[in-house]
């Protein structure tokens, strides 16, 4: 008799919930091992695998920049053969490896500081500076392996058993699965849909009074995911004013802060909008505690298998800091790998030349997203029981869609929620992988539906054309 059954395990494990890997995704990991076996049995030649925000896997090509340096860093010996190097390499990509291996001259094999690289840090405590008008400190630049694992470690540092913190909805199941894992409370604040999925303060009133524990944090995803919308400054601010006003933690997950595709709505940051409004006297001084998340898996150069990220803390007590630190410490280090690449992201080259080249590479990719963002847009308004807000940022599509009461009625008989079955019916017949909007969460009633806008231009029209193809067929069955 096996020791470890599904009863004996933690049960904190079993509750947790991560929709993006779940059924969905499991069911076309199948399809895709049987297509290679038995090609015939499926109604379409290929699967489109829209169910999360993995840019490489989509074949979107990287920084050739970062790939060359990265290159050398890990083969250090390469840079003992300069002239075989010439005409393969960029003379600058050769030089900011150099650079980083003056750095660390034990190489990428070792541990660094838990904290990761000084150098690296002290590089997004720039970049930070430049982009925001406002100071940072290094000492308060933690990296890490991508932002998730920043994530957990401040949830598991604020959240004990019983806790509750406030989450969004929709939101990215990253934040419910952590905090079921610690056995604390999520406590659910709606995103306003009519409303280009705005936050608004009325809302964070009543989700905190209906709460019944004591609340730690809020958490923000801006620009949003699953929903792809960019908050305007007066939601940021009246965000702010709420986490002073209730004295709690704000957890500012920005990690698509470069995906924001329209002019009149950029990206402000958390920082930003804090230290603005200490300097003119709206909330005393250092009372808002925030920490806030950036991460290389999204944004233009979307590394995500390279797992690096940082998280800066802002107003946060010494000793906390300390135990912030110790947490850091049980993991040793963050990568090294992941480190050097968040290096790389805010510190693009500078020699003409090869900027010219990167530059090109990332204006490419940024405007095809742009041009995605919009044809999502474009091609699902006006389709019967489809309703989607404008596509600001971030990487995803999230319209609400509209199930008849006869598919609600047998996906009860399957023992599914709508949308899930919706979302496998999907898969099944086009060979498209989504997410259902269950698995974020969602307003009880309403069905929603979650897709990246990955697939690359040479074959979106052919992506679009399988998903409202199906939808069209799926009213028609059921209705």
């Amino acid at each position: 008799m096996p020791k470890l059954t599904i009863e004996t395990i933690n049960p904190k494990v079993v509750e947790a919930k991560y929709a993006v890997r779940g059924a969905v995704p499991i069911r076309a990991g199948e399809i895709k091992k049987d297509m290679q076996i038995h090609p015939e049995k499926y109604p379409f030649d290929s699967l489109i695998m829209s169910n999360i925000g993995n840019p490489h896997a989509l074949m979107q090509k990287p920084l050739s920049f970062h790939r060359e340096v990265l290159s050398l860093v890990s083969s250090p010996f390469l840079l003992e053969k300069e002239e075989i190097l010439k005409g393969h390499f960029s003379p600058e990509s050769i030089k900011r490896a150099k650079d980083f291996m003056a750095s660390i001259p034990v190489g990428t094999g070792a541990y660094t500081n838990s904290k990761g690289f000084e150098f690296v840090r002290k590089h997004v405590a720039e970049y930070i500076e430049e982009r925001d008008g406002f100071p940072a400190n290094p000492e308060n630049i933690y990296l890490t392996d991508g932002a998730s694992a920043g994530v957990k470690n401040i949830l598991q540092l604020i959240a004990s058993p019983g806790d509750g913190v406030m989450i969004p909805i929709p939101q990215y199941p990253l934040y419910s699965a952590t905090l079921s894992l610690l056995g604390a409370k999520q406590i659910d604040y709606f995103l306003d849909e009519d409303d280009c999925w705005g936050i608004k303060k009325e809302e964070l009133l009543r989700s905190y009074a209906a709460a019944d524990t004591t609340i730690r944090a809020l958490c923000v995803i801006n620009p949003g995911n699953p929903v792809g919308a960019v908050l305007v400054k007066k939601d940021i601010e009246d965000i702010i004013s709420f986490c002073h006003e209730k004295g709690i933690l704000l957890m500012a997950d920005e990690v698509y802060q470069i995906n924001c595709y329209k002019e009149e709505k950029p990206f402000i940051s958390f920082k930003k909008t804090l230290c603005e409004m200490e300097r003119d006297g709206r909330i005393p001084k250092g009372e808002v505690e925030l920490v806030s998340f950036h991460s290389v898996s999204k944004g233009i150069i979307g590394e995500c298998g390279l797992r690096g990220g940082y998280m800066e803390v802002v107003n946060i007590d010494e000793e906390v800091l300390a135990q912030v630190y110790k947490m850091a410490s049980v993991s040793l280090c963050p990568n090294t790998t992941g480190q050097l690449v968040v290096d790389l992201m805010i510190h693009p080259p500078t020699e003409p030349e090869t900027r010219a080249i990167y530059d090109k590479e990332v204006s490419e990719l940024f405007m095809s997203l742009k041009r995605r963002a919009k044809k999502v847009g474009e091609s699902l308004t006006g389709v019967e029981g489809i309703h989607l807000n404008p596509v600001e940022g971030a990487m995803y599509a999230f319209p609400r869609i509209d199930i008849p009461e006869k598919a609600v009625a047998e996906a009860k008989k399957r023992g599914v929620a709508p949308d899930v079955m919706y979302c496998l019916d999907m898969l099944e017949e086009v060979g498209v992988c989504t997410v259902p909007g269950s698995g974020f969460g969602q307003r009880p009633g309403t069905f929603h539906v979650r897709f990246s806008f990955l697939p690359l231009e040479e074959v979106f029209d052919s992506f679009m054309d399988r998903v409202i193809g199906f939808h069209k067929k799926f009213l028609a069955k059921w209705k």
